[in-house]
């Protein structure tokens, strides 16, 4: 549909625009856990939709749309999954159509809970912003020398921990573990003085493979059925305590939080975008050509308690990693690791080039050394209890708007 007009008011500004209609699984009062649609300020019910006739051209089970998780439905393949949209789109767009005559079909969003949009068997972490990376290496390494020798061969990554992936609204617990103060030597138990945020994106697999296969890289974005925000919380000094020789840890493990709507790949094909010219050039498996990266807009904000507007802190774009998401699925794969659906891939921390562009606190204040002052006066280096951080994304050209909502969550005091 190149200009579709909906007969529902939706908001200028709104993510969840007509070009939008991502997915996600909701819950409301008599509706159990179900796969909705995000529109303006509703979310389309579509096992409600389904059986009221909506999908009849299709032959799928509709079983899957009042799942718990969007796997199942998910797994059905690109061709199901985007024509449920293009109907859901056309639909909204029709006076006519069950979704404007039948009442209950759209929910407002202030009445539903939003859940886990998928189940994620498995999750990857990469490292893939060189701005990132460099900063980090300067700190913690020589200045001159700041990426290690492999950080431009391969997208370097980690296998992090799927549990305690949670859905955006989830408490974040501040963890306890071994650190070391400053000036001791020796480790103490404790709460981490030095919790922050981590602002990512995050692809969701949508194709499985099999064991001893990989995807070429020309291949790997059939395999990506959407994105979501990601907030990697990372406890730092109890990081800088365990990882070597072998990567993070507690420091990591404790939680990561995304947003509950899933925003199609076919979606973000208006912003598309070339990346970064990649030098040296890479081995024939990962090399790439045309606009594998996507122009989208992020930003992060923290909201003090008892204060009723949040901060900005940072502003930057998804355009600029170095390492594009088909690398990172096709290196993912190249040894014969299979993918099964519902894997998730995060981008590693996303940083632009100035200070007010960086997607973590141990960028912004320097290790804490020069705090940020926030709208209300108040200073941090690391984040305190009952601060909530949010994470905002969105993609916008040519007058046509695509969002990924909100990634929130609040700080709670380590248990004793």
């Amino acid at each position: 549909m190149p200009n579709p007009k909906p007969w529902l008011d939706i908001p200028h500004d709104s993510d969840f625009s007509i070009h939008n209609l991502p997915f996600g699984i909701f819950s409301a009062t008599g509706k159990g856990k179900r796969v909705g649609v995000a529109i303006g300020e509703y979310v389309v019910d579509l096992a409600d939709a389904a059986s009221e006739g909506l999908f009849e051209e299709l032959q799928f089970d509709f079983g899957v749309l009042s799942s718990e998780y969007l796997n199942d439905f998910i797994s059905l393949g690109k061709q199901v999954t985007g024509k449920v949209r293009s109907i859901v789109q056309f639909a909204l767009c029709d006076q006519s159509s069950v979704l404007s005559s039948i009442e209950g079909l759209l929910v407002e969003m202030t009445a539903v809970t939003m859940h886990m949009p998928v189940k994620v068997g498995d999750y990857t972490d990469f490292y893939s912003s060189l701005e990132h990376a460099t900063n980090v290496g300067k700190m913690f390494r020589d200045p001159q020398n700041a990426l290690l020798s492999n950080w431009k061969h391969l997208p370097v990554g980690y296998h992090g921990r799927a549990s305690s992936i949670v859905v955006s609204g989830t408490e974040i617990r501040r963890p306890n573990g071994q650190i070391v103060p400053d000036g001791q030597n020796e480790p103490e138990f404790g709460p981490t003085q030095k919790l922050d945020f981590e602002l990512e994106m995050a692809f969701v697999v949508g194709k499985e493979t099999q064991a001893g296969t990989s995807v070429p890289v020309k291949e790997a974005e059939d395999h990506i059925f959407g994105l979501v925000l990601f907030n990697d919380w990372s406890a730092r000094d109890i990081q800088k305590w365990e990882y070597q020789p072998l990567g993070p840890f507690l420091g990591k493990s404790f939680a990561s939080s995304i947003s509950p709507w899933v925003v199609p790949l076919e979606v973000l094909e208006p912003f598309r975008i070339k990346g970064p010219e990649q030098d040296p050039k890479p081995l024939e498996y990962l090399q790439t050509g045309g606009e594998k990266n996507f122009d989208i807009n992020l930003e992060v904000a923290i909201q003090t308690k008892g204060d009723d507007k949040p901060s900005t802190i940072s502003k930057t774009n998804f355009n600029r990693m170095y390492w594009n998401m088909a690398q990172q699925l096709a290196h993912h794969t190249s040894n014969g690791c299979n993918l099964n659906v519902g894997d998730m891939m995060a981008s590693g921390t996303i940083s632009g080039s100035d200070r007010d562009s960086l997607g973590c606190m141990l960028e912004l204040t320097l290790n804490g050394a020069i705090p940020i002052t926030l709208n209300n006066g108040q200073k941090r280096s690391w984040l305190e209890d009952d601060d909530t951080v949010i994470l905002r994304g969105f993609a916008e050209k040519d007058g046509v708007r695509v969002g990924f909502g909100e990634c929130v969550g609040r700080v709670l005091k380590a248990l004793e």
